[in-house]
């Protein structure tokens, strides 16, 4: 019989069904909270996302574009900063029922993802926004002004940092593969051609701007991090 992360007795289905919904309850609790205190300080939030596009003019556009640009950031906001809170309740809830062996496989599993999607929202926001927003500032700046729409501005800006940020979860993805022998590691370098062109769909799909050089440092990324992968694996022996 396999032993257990921890010696509790079997729970019935109604104490996990209990269980579910207190943490549930929780993780709901404290995205509420943390959403609240992200609409509160709004403003200081969309004034840090516009930061990469300093020189542009806002203008709101319908009656209460502001107001609902601003519920939609303090959403997202709060969903990002309250995700690890969250993902803690949820292992709270699995690691009873797991071994010792795939509690050691997950939990680091579950840590690496967390790193790597505010690695992913960081890049974007340092490398990839603010090379997107120059190359679409200048590119037609001599016949005309760019005045964009605030609602469609965080509608880009966000698309970006999130889908960036589940880009960045390509290792975490092939090292899943590599230690349950779905895939070697070999097999996974023997396969960089191909990946070299699917890469640049993905950066492509994931960038929400139609600019070349966004494009490319998406795809970049997404070589660099599929490599890096590759040599995790291969410091596993995978």
């Amino acid at each position: 019989m396999k032993k257990q992360w921890n010696d509790k007795a079997e729970m019935s289905i109604i104490e996990h069904l209990e269980e579910l919904r207190q943490r549930i309850f929780i993780a709901f609790t404290i995205f509420l909270i943390t959403t609240f205190i992200c609409f509160i300080y709004t403003k200081n939030i969309s004034y840090l996302l516009q930061q990469p596009a300093i020189g542009i003019k806002f203008l709101q556009l319908a009656p209460g574009e502001y107001l609902f640009a601003s519920i939609k950031v303090s959403i997202y906001a709060g969903l990002m900063l309250s995700s690890p809170f969250i993902i803690y309740q949820i292992l709270l809830f699995i690691l009873p029922g797991l071994t010792k062996k795939e509690a050691s496989f997950i939990i680091p599993i579950l840590i690496s993802s967390i790193i790597l999607f505010f690695l992913g929202i960081i890049f974007s926001y340092t490398v990839l926004a603010p090379a997107a927003l120059t190359f679409l500032i200048h590119y037609g700046a001599d016949i005309v002004e760019p005045i964009w729409s605030f609602d469609q501005y965080f509608n880009f800006i966000l698309l970006l940092l999130f889908s960036t940020g589940i880009a960045f979860q390509i290792p975490v993805i092939q090292i899943m593969l590599g230690v349950s022998r779905i895939i070697s590691s070999k097999q996974m370098l023997s396969y960089w051609k191909y990946v070299i062109f699917i890469s640049t769909i993905i950066g492509a799909i994931l960038t929400p701007s139609t600019d070349p050089i966004t494009q490319l440092f998406m795809s970049a990324a997404i070589l660099l991090l599929y490599f890096s992968g590759i040599l995790i694996l291969k410091t596993f022996n995978k």
